[in-house]
């Protein structure tokens, strides 16, 4: 079940090694980098107004993710020779600018984490796949990039399909047109408040979520380690025997549309407080 993940090169996948936090200067409004369509709420619009004030601030890998949120310098990426330079320039990557501008609106550190942590946050309110395209999006609503296994890319959409990111190495950030096509995973907007719904901790390293309540349904995503997931209902389905421990108990983790074995979260066997799925 903890199968090993195998080592993601991905292009704002953070170094837990980024240096400290330092101040970094303020561009209002520069480049075109606004909210730029109307009905966001007032916490989004305060995350698009501390985004497009790191405008012209470097993209560096790694960066943002110290101890607090803010820019450091990056790390050099084996993948991109462009990087090089990274450990020399105070900056941000993709995730670590959305952890800054949600810092800044919220008063709270609650998107500390990778783009694929931002993507699959206990604290989405609402989520649109590629389907429903830009009409239902509003500014600040977190777009991103890749597959549900390997989330690699995240900016924060302005509006009249425009989006602020920090986006490689090499560049500063910047605004851009968003890239619709490609891999474009969808978005989330985001909840600035209290997350509501029961919360409880994974534990363990690799532990893979499941389509279906089995081990033998398709892969979607493995925690990296302990991760707060939100949990809408649990049921008894496929027994799993896994670190010394059996349990038929299986939770669905409505962020992620998938299914974890219960052996995986920290409490009994069968959560309290969580109800059983129709």
């Amino acid at each position: 079940m903890a199968a090993a993940v195998g080592a993601l090169a991905l292009l704002c996948w953070p170094m837990v090694s980024a240096g400290q936090a330092a101040p970094v200067r303020t561009v209002a409004a520069a480049g075109g980098c606004d909210v730029l369509a109307p009905g966001a709420s007032a916490t989004a619009v305060a995350a698009v107004q501390a985004a497009c004030g790191q405008i012209g601030v470097w993209y560096t890998w790694g960066g943002g993710h110290g101890s607090t949120p803010g820019a450091t310098y990056g790390q050099i990426d084996p993948t991109d020779p462009d990087s090089d330079d990274d450990p020399n320039r105070l900056g941000f990557d993709c995730s670590g600018l959305v952890r800054y501008a949600y810092a800044q609106a919220t008063g709270q550190d609650m998107l500390n984490g990778t783009a694929a942590t931002q993507y699959y946050t206990a604290h989405a309110a609402q989520r649109f796949t590629p389907a429903q395209g830009a009409a239902p999006l509003l500014p600040g609503d977190l777009l991103t990039w890749g597959t549900p296994s390997t989330v690699h890319h995240v900016a924060i959409y302005l509006g009249a399909g425009k989006m602020v990111e920090a986006r490689e190495s090499g560049t500063h950030i910047m605004v851009s047109d968003v890239r619709w096509a490609g891999d474009y995973l969808g978005a989330v907007r985001v909840n600035g408040g209290p997350v509501t719904e029961p919360t409880f901790r994974t534990w363990g390293t690799a532990v893979w979520t499941h389509s279906a309540a089995s081990t033998t349904s398709p892969r979607v995503y493995a925690f990296p380690g302990p991760t707060t997931v939100r949990i809408s209902c649990q049921k008894h389905a496929e027994t799993v025997t896994a670190e010394g421990w059996t349990n038929d108990a299986w939770s669905y983790l409505p962020d992620y549309r998938a299914w974890v074995t219960n052996i995986y979260i920290q409490g009994p066997a069968w959560l309290n407080g969580v109800p059983a799925c129709a």
